[in-house]
């Protein structure tokens, strides 16, 4: 898949994807803030079947590193099984994560946040229903921008662990 730009502009994501030689294709759209979901509003924006865009969630754990915080990654039509993850992790319990540390600890803001590019590497899970696409659809690392890329680059990219951790 070779990238392909339509105006979104770089964002530390981007740029991880770049740095790494994988290809993606952008998909910006004009973000309403009145949205209700922000997933939902970029599969109905971006025309891709909402079971293949993802949603960037951040956990907290009972893990030491990183303050316990882990990444989840679940289609935007289910929501993020916290037993599941904290399962996928070797962890006792998770719990959803403040939205201010998980800004503060990705550098995106909520609504924004991609699985690329953040400011610290953190356990990341991504939900096994991914590897069921030839690509999926993440945030690009602000409100108003999707990447498509294949699941597996995704996995290779942030060394995720694939799981299970979604619910309908």
């Amino acid at each position: 898949m070779a990238r392909r730009a339509k105006g979104g502009g770089a964002t530390p994501a981007t740029r991880a994807l770049v740095e790494a030689g994988v290809g993606y294709t952008e998909h910006p759209y004009e973000h309403d803030p009145a949205a209700q979901s922000y997933g939902l509003e970029a599969a109905e924006a971006i025309g891709a079947p909402p079971e293949q865009v993802y949603k960037t969630l951040l956990a907290r754990t009972d893990l030491a590193a990183n303050h316990g915080l882990v990444v989840g990654i679940v289609p935007v039509t289910g929501q993020l099984d916290l037993k599941a993850l904290a399962a996928a992790v070797g962890a006792k319990k998770a719990t959803m994560a403040d939205p201010a540390l998980a800004e503060k600890t990705t550098g995106y803001v909520v609504g924004g946040i991609s699985p690329l590019g953040q400011k610290r590497a953190l356990n990341t899970v991504l939900d096994d229903s991914a590897l069921e696409h030839a690509t999926i659809f993440v945030s690009g690392g602000r409100r108003g921008l999707d990447l498509e890329l294949p699941p597996s680059d995704l996995v290779a990219l942030t060394s995720a662990t694939v799981a299970g951790i979604a619910r309908a």
